[in-house]
């Protein structure tokens, strides 16, 4: 199961430094490649408005 991101996400770019494989694109909201995804949850964890949910 790949995450994906919400229409909370700020576009701070916490979730991008912090994903150990890439699957993070920056954007209004940010976007997550669900084949990319590992679904570790480090985006979920560091986001401060909770914005990355798992699909």
């Amino acid at each position: 199961m790949a995450y994906t991101i919400t229409d909370d996400c700020i576009s701070c770019g916490v979730c991008k430094e912090n994903c150990p494989v890439d699957a993070i694109t920056e954007g209004s909201p940010y976007v997550i490649d669900p084949d990319a995804c590992i679904d570790c949850g480090a985006c979920a964890t560091n986001c401060p408005v909770d914005a990355p949910i798992p699909e």
